[in-house]
């Protein structure tokens, strides 16, 4: 694939702008408020945006695309009921415990709530977690780029490996989000967020119209898939019965519960873009604002990848080769040859190419793993024309950047202020904190990189991410619900619970595979004592024992140990907490109006497509 002129000019234009946002913001991060928390002065629209646009990263895009190609319109359920509930109740109940408390991180929020320790495991954990999802974005991008043979004319003109292209794509995204944000911090990354959503909308919404009207609308889609893809509860009943490979107790209590509240409340990196907000008020309507949009995502980002597995298949196109490597002379494979992805495609999804050696990966079968990934960028090579094409990419570039800078921003707070300044340097000078976020910005993207490079065992994005939020976020929300709503909860308890969940999680995945997988980054490395069908009905499981064992043991010995007198407690518990004054409001600007629409239109969206 050659781009033309005007795909470069574009996507030179969009990296111009983010860098551009950088250095226009440098000279206002004065201090380290201005750095982490962006002065606190952002409009709720503008966080609101950025609060989608945060999770609207690779994970989103290239993820969801993915899902909708392995698992079908069922992908749907990390919306309708594994996000906008959760979003409804982080801005109804808990922005005003964030906002309220001056806590800077969630970390911190855990040791006004419990104590020291329990913010510095979830601080440690938390660091660990963003790294892992910013490498995600690195790889998704990278990935991108080689498969669509961007730099190929240029490393060939210089006479190097084509194989190094991955490599080169991981460090040239690395520098330059690393440049916007050690410039201009949180407030650059939010601002360039709510860029990248409109770039997103704009790019991807005429990839969804042409690609639907040449598979013949939705009733062509509908004839070309099985039934159990373009419905999203039929099938729930068994964990055989559908291509998600879970039962509706599995999907309802793993990700409607656990996963999506996990996640939305207490994960930093959508939090501290409602916390940038000028008021309380403001960091309440936040997370309702973004669910608006957010509800009508999956029409963006999953239909491409039911289109992709719908579209007729193509093997003489670009984005079917295999990754070129040092070996560009060899001949052509023969039809059974595992080093020829073309002779395994689904539609438009190739079989998954090792990004370093350029051979077909496989299953414990030996059969070729298809790589769901590449559903959207194929489905943007195959079906844009020049100029459109460079607005899809575009798209696609600031999806990954958006994930980037998100967890990176989220990453050198939490460095910053819950380890750095709590346990290694306490009575430093504010402009000494400024100089090591920054310094934790370059710490956080090399990181990222090395992370980068386990994410290439994958087939979908979104199952790793999934796999890493039952690690951290599903022991977390046993932990935030309890010391919310319950105030006998201890804070001796609540670190023991934590580990446990974790513990928890880390044993149910060394003791379970999913079906066709290999042992061992993939699950069962301990023993296989079961198989799921699906490796998201994995991380449903793990996600739910790590908060069921979380959950139970904190509440053991919360009954075994002191609580805190009450008076300590208000401004951080529910019961004690004085309620948000909402009657100077207009009514149609009042949290609780606003959920109430939402949850009326959810409803009617699962209805429509149950």
């Amino acid at each position: 694939m050659n781009l033309t002129l005007i795909d470069w000019l574009i996507m030179l234009l969009y990296f111009a702008f983010v860098l551009g946002i950088g250095f226009a913001l440098k000279r206002y991060m004065r201090t380290s408020k201005d750095f982490f928390q962006a002065g606190r002065s952002l409009p709720a629209w503008i966080c609101g945006l950025a609060f989608i646009s945060a999770n609207l990263g690779a994970q989103e895009v290239i993820g969801m695309g993915a899902s909708g190609a392995k698992y079908g319109i069922a992908t749907s359920h990390f919306y309708w009921i594994g996000a906008i509930p959760a979003m409804i109740f982080v801005g109804v109940f808990m922005m005003p415990f964030y906002y309220g408390s001056k806590a800077r991180s969630v970390p911190e929020f855990l040791r006004l709530r419990f104590d020291e320790k329990t913010r510095a495991y979830n601080a440690c954990s938390f660091a660990v977690m963003t790294v892992f999802s910013s490498g995600i974005s690195m790889y998704a991008m990278a990935r991108l780029i080689q498969t669509l043979h961007v730099f190929d004319s240029l490393f060939l003109k210089f006479n190097l490996p084509l194989g190094w292209i991955f490599h080169f794509a991981i460090i040239l995204s690395a520098i330059i989000v690393l440049g916007y944000i050690f410039l201009g911090g949180l407030t650059s990354a939010i601002y360039n967020e709510v860029l990248q959503f409109f770039l997103i909308v704009a790019g991807f919404l005429p990839l969804v119209w042409v690609g639907l009207k040449n598979v013949g609308g939705w009733n062509g889609l509908k004839a070309a898939l099985p039934v159990a893809y373009t419905h999203s509860w039929r099938g729930m009943t068994n964990a055989h019965n559908n291509p998600l490979g879970v039962e509706w107790f599995g999907l309802s209590m793993g990700l409607a519960f656990v996963l999506s509240f996990g996640y939305w409340c207490t994960d930093f990196l959508v939090i501290q873009t409602a916390m940038a907000s000028d008021s309380e008020e403001s960091a309440r309507r936040v997370p309702l604002i973004a669910a608006i949009p957010k509800m009508f995502f999956p029409f963006l980002v999953i239909l491409p990848g039911l289109i992709a597995i719908a579209t007729p298949a193509v093997t003489q196109h670009a984005m079917m080769q295999a990754a070129p490597t040092l070996n560009t002379t060899a001949k052509q494979p023969a039809a059974n040859d595992l080093s020829d992805p073309t002779k395994y495609n689904k539609g438009l999804i190739p079989a998954k190419v090792n990004p370093v050696t350029g051979k077909v990966m496989t299953d414990e079968h030996g059969n070729p793993l298809l790589d769901y990934d590449l559903a959207i960028p194929n489905m943007l090579l195959y079906y844009f024309p020049t100029g459109i094409l460079g607005l899809g990419l575009t798209a696609l570039l600031a999806s990954f950047m958006s994930g980037m800078a998100g967890n990176v921003t989220a990453f050198n707070t939490v460095w910053t202020y819950d380890l750095y300044q709590s346990y290694i340097h306490k009575n430093a000078s504010d402009s000494h904190y400024l100089k090591m976020g920054r310094w934790a910005t370059v710490g956080g993207i090399l990181l990222s990189m090395a992370t980068a490079y386990a994410a290439t065992s994958f087939n979908n994005i979104m199952d790793t991410l999934q796999l890493v939020f039952s690690f951290v976020n599903a022991p977390l929300f046993a932990t935030f619900l309890l010391g919310m709503f319950w105030k006998r909860t201890t804070g001796h308890a609540a670190f023991t619970g934590l580990v446990s969940g974790t513990v928890a999680a880390i044993i149910h995945h060394g003791l379970t595979l999913p079906a066709d997988a290999n042992r061992g980054i993939h699950g069962g490395w301990i023993a296989v004592v079961h198989s799921y069908p699906s490796e998201m009905a994995q991380n449903f499981w793990t996600a739910i024992w790590a908060f069921s064992i979380n959950f139970i043991l904190t509440v053991i010995i919360s009954l075994l140990t002191k609580p805190r007198p009450e008076p300590e407690l208000v401004g951080l518990v529910y019961s004690l907490t004085p309620k948000p004054v909402e009657h100077h409001m207009a009514w149609y600007a009042r949290p609780k109006v606003i959920a109430v629409g939402l949850i009326a239109l959810l409803i009617a969206l699962n209805l429509i497509f149950r």
